[in-house]
């Protein structure tokens, strides 16, 4: 093979090869896009609700929910996970489809939550 033309000579012919490009250093980069999880704020809902929801939901400890649970009550929303597109829209409808806390009367369904992309 000539490796300046990629070429193969065969019974004094040349006969052209064909070369597969090497991956570039951007493409090797390239990362699946990130979505943060967001649970917002409610007054319908009690503490050991939204600690449960996310222990059940998401494994996190009950230390990360206990804060998250002030964050979101204080700060008016928390990201509750990070993670692709797919598991984000997954997670997020299992947060709207929790259902009511029990422990408030006043109660009418679950807590809110959307998603956005991380820059």
């Amino acid at each position: 093979m000539d490796s300046e033309n990629d070429t193969v000579v065969v019974d004094d012919e040349q006969v052209a090869t064909m070369v597969a490009p090497k991956p570039t250093a951007e493409k090797k980069k390239r990362e699946v896009p990130k979505y943060n999880v967001l649970l917002w704020d409610s007054n319908d809902h009690t503490y050991d609700y939204v600690e449960r929801m996310l222990r059940e939901i998401f494994g996190h400890t009950q230390e990360q929910c206990h804060l998250m649970a002030e964050t979101v009550d204080t700060q008016g929303k928390v990201i509750v996970f990070t993670t692709t597109q797919e598991l984000a829209e997954l997670k997020r409808d299992q947060i709207i489809a929790y259902g009511k806390d029990e422990n408030i009367k006043a109660c009418k369904g679950s807590m809110h939550s959307t998603i956005e992309a991380v820059e």
